[in-house]
């Protein structure tokens, strides 16, 4: 079982849960790298695992999918100053713990993450995810795990349960109704009882167009005008599919070795916090791994 760590979602999740005021000596804010090197702690206290990987965002805006629509992500403001410089020391110290860390100016950390669980399923290890980013969900397979640390994860069989539909239907379901939180566009008028509806009727997005003369006949709300809806915006729905799957094929040079937890670097840590001003509490723990 590997580990694959979604940072950014915990980074921001401390930056926005610890107090501000927590700075180090020199004025630079530290209440985000505080809060993650904690939840990092804690997941290798209690998850001991032998195989972990922690993937970062480096940029909104230099994603290969801005390529092919320029307004991905652009309804999201970029992170706060004082945020911004602790994303860095975020990524020093998950390597100073013994991790591997990984970014890319071209792919995002979803499809870094998707990318090792594949490449670590070929070598008959399954992954835990651990993120809150309903994306992720795309990935679970049979061994599998989706985990965003407030309940308990989720299986390959829950998915469905709490998504509406099953994993491998997660990015058709996105380009379907669109993502508002990365600006995707969806088709007009097709929510997430339209979708859910229509992938249960039909496989994939590919068998729903192949099957449009039907459509019309599915116990679904309008129906009668769905299918031609579905042809007016297939362009869209088509280009919306490239944004909301994830790159698995993505390169990326990684070995089995090479995503093994390593022990933590405790006297360049023991600097590192030293020079942020870090107490005792972070190094109790630390010295607990």
């Amino acid at each position: 079982m590997i580990y694959l760590i979604d940072a950014s979602v915990f980074v921001f999740r401390a930056y926005y849960t610890i107090p501000a005021d927590m700075q180090a000596p020199d004025g630079t804010p530290i209440n985000a790298l505080y809060g993650f090197c904690r939840f990092l702690g804690d997941i290798l206290e209690r998850q001991k695992p032998e195989y972990i990987a922690v993937a970062f965002d480096e940029s909104l805006s230099t994603s290969f999918r801005n390529e092919i629509y320029p307004d991905y992500k652009g309804n999201r403001d970029p992170a706060p100053e004082d945020l911004k410089v602790q994303f860095a020391l975020c990524r020093q110290a998950a390597a100073l713990l013994g991790l591997s860390v990984f970014s890319s100016p071209r792919y995002e950390a979803d499809d870094i993450i998707g990318k090792l669980s594949v490449f670590m399923r070929a070598a008959g290890n399954a992954s835990t995810i651990v993120s809150r980013d309903k994306d992720l969900t795309q990935l679970i397979k049979p061994g599998d795990k989706f985990w965003d640390l407030k309940k308990a994860p989720l299986e390959y069989s829950q998915i469905k349960e709490y998504f509406g539909v099953h994993p491998e239907a997660i990015a058709d379901f996105l380009a379907l109704t669109g993502d508002a939180v990365d600006n995707i566009p969806g088709i007009p008028g097709v929510g997430k009882k339209t979708a859910t509806a229509l992938l249960e009727s039909f496989s994939s997005l590919d068998d729903i167009y192949a099957n449009i003369p039907t459509i019309s006949t599915l116990k679904i709300r309008g129906a009668k005008t769905l299918g031609a809806k579905l042809l007016e915006h297939k362009e869209l729905v088509y280009r919306s599919r490239e944004l909301t799957e994830i790159a698995v094929e993505m390169p990326l040079d990684v070995t089995v070795d090479g995503l093994k937890r390593q022990r933590p670097q405790v006297e360049m840590l023991n600097e590192f916090f030293d020079d942020l001003g870090i107490g005792q509490g972070l190094r109790n723990q630390i010295k607990r791994l």
